[in-house]
């Protein structure tokens, strides 16, 4: 493995948990909306990754079987969580039913905090990785001096 594919590898990393961030900045950003363009509460969203090899081109694909079991990573989708909304009594909320319920969004806060957390934690793990190839690299330039 070269330098520069593992300084890739860790750009894949950046590039997915920054779009996880996004996700969760969506989902604590409309924990209290009612209404979507769809109709109904906004409902949560997570995102799903996906392996991917680091190169697909046929020099890549050459150098591939020396970087065998190297992978990025990559965004799949972001899919709808399917739980059900919560349902909350507020006779005086404009959504309110005839009974007197609020449905509200199925965000669950506490678990999105942990998300992003770790997302942080992992951008941050990729921008360590980033930086030490980056370290390798110029002392492998001293050592030709």
């Amino acid at each position: 493995m070269d330098l520069l594919t593992a300084i890739s590898i860790s750009a894949s990393g950046l590039t997915a948990q920054r779009a996880r961030m996004n996700v969760v900045s969506s989902n604590l950003a409309n924990v209290q909306t009612t209404q979507t363009p769809e109709g109904g509460p906004y409902r949560a969203r997570s995102i799903v990754f996906m392996a991917k090899p680091v190169q697909e081109d046929f020099k890549a694909a050459l150098a591939d079987k020396l970087n065998e079991g190297m992978r990025g990573v990559e965004v799949l989708g972001v899919i709808e969580d399917k739980e059900d909304f919560k349902e909350v009594y507020d006779p005086s909320h404009p959504d309110a039913d005839e009974r007197g319920v609020v449905r509200m969004p199925n965000v669950n806060v506490m678990e999105e905090m942990v998300d992003m957390l770790s997302a942080t934690r992992a951008y941050e793990a990729n921008v360590t990785a980033i930086s030490a190839a980056k370290s390798m690299a110029l002392k492998t330039l001293e050592i030709g001096k």
